[in-house]
């Protein structure tokens, strides 16, 4: 599967060098560049990306309104926010406008392919850093108590537990000794069953019902 990508990003010099880096690489096709959100909408309408490469801090309209506009109006677009800042707010901020994943960049290119290709295949990737601050956020949150009933099978609920920590399929594959194909059904079955269109709704929604 070759996944199509959309660079955003104001630097010219730091998007340019994504492109050329992400040009050679097996797998990834840049469809598209774009200098700031209004850009990245427009050409994402244009260009019709599997993902697009999102940074945060942009002119005119920037990469969390972005998200918000993309999901609202390309809902088949997936945005992967890169970003030199890891701070609570614009991690939280990303997700809620519907990110589905969230990289800083100081991240190896090995890396950034493998989130790339997982974001385009619809899995949730975050970077370790990110994730922790996500299940700290949800550990913190109040509840009016957990509920002992939920419709996951043990199976699904160790499942549940591992993407909520932003682990990949191959990922919790490894850690459950199971096929990465058979945690693709898995995890699909958890979002049916918790009512959720993305694995970090389903860690919050999990959490709502006792399971984390």
């Amino acid at each position: 599967m070759t996944v199509r990508v959309l660079v955003a990003d104001d630097q010219a010099l730091f998007r340019e060098a994504l492109t050329t880096l992400l040009e050679v690489q097996p797998g990834i096709e840049v469809v598209g560049e774009a200098a700031n959100g209004e850009e990245a909408v427009r050409s994402s309408a244009e260009s019709r990306p599997d993902v697009v490469l999102m940074d945060l801090r942009m002119p005119v309209l920037d990469g969390i309104a972005a998200t918000a506009r993309l999901r609202a109006e390309q809902p088949a677009v997936r945005v992967l926010a890169l970003t030199t800042f890891d701070d609570d707010e614009d991690v939280f901020a990303a997700l809620r406008a519907g990110a589905v994943g969230y990289l800083l960049k100081d991240v190896s290119s090995a890396k950034l392919v493998e989130a790339l290709v997982a974001a385009g295949q619809g899995e949730t990737v975050l970077q370790p850093s990110v994730a922790a601050k996500l299940v700290a956020r949800v550990a913190r949150m109040p509840q009016d108590g957990p509920s002992t009933r939920h419709p996951l099978s043990d199976r699904e609920v160790d499942v549940v537990r591992l993407l909520a920590e932003g682990r990949s399929n191959r990922e919790i594959a490894g850690a459950l000794f199971l096929a990465e194909g058979t945690i693709k059904n898995l995890v699909t079955s958890v979002l049916s069953k918790l009512d959720v269109r993305d694995r970090t709704q389903a860690a919050l929604r999990a959490r709502d019902l006792g399971i984390l």
